[in-house]
């Protein structure tokens, strides 16, 4: 009796194995098809919205700042809450504070290397 089992244990082990990945792999493509089926349906909403005269107008409103004849269009810039920066715990100086540099010659000395410097070209790539 115990050689029928061990029998059986040996012809139904590699099998029952093979199943149990087949098993993980089905699981797996069933995920895939899952997540393909919802990015398929967020590409279908996309381009529902942009059939859309409304969506297509603020889009543009909003990305590429247009306006409809006869409206004016401000830009605000620089349009940050000062609360986002928080508090500022260092004091201004007034103290006037001189640079030891003389602007000119390192100017001068800029202007010179880089006619100095060597042409790298970018015909050749691309």
């Amino acid at each position: 009796m115990m050689g029928i089992v061990v029998l059986g244990v040996i012809v139904v082990g590699p099998n029952f194995k093979a199943y149990i990945d087949q098993q993980q792999q089905i699981a797996a493509l069933r995920e895939s098809v899952e997540q393909s089926t919802a990015e398929i349906a967020e590409v279908r909403d996309e381009r529902e919205r942009w059939n859309d005269s409304t969506y297509v107008m603020t889009q543009a409103r909003d990305r590429l700042y247009y306006v409809n004849p006869g409206e004016i269009s401000f830009i605000v810039i620089d349009d940050v809450d000062a609360g986002v920066f928080g508090e500022d715990e260092a004091p201004v100086s007034d103290n006037l504070t001189e640079t030891k540099i003389n602007w000119a010659e390192s100017m001068l000395t800029s202007l010179v290397s880089a006619g100095y410097a060597d042409v790298v070209s970018d015909a050749g790539q691309g």
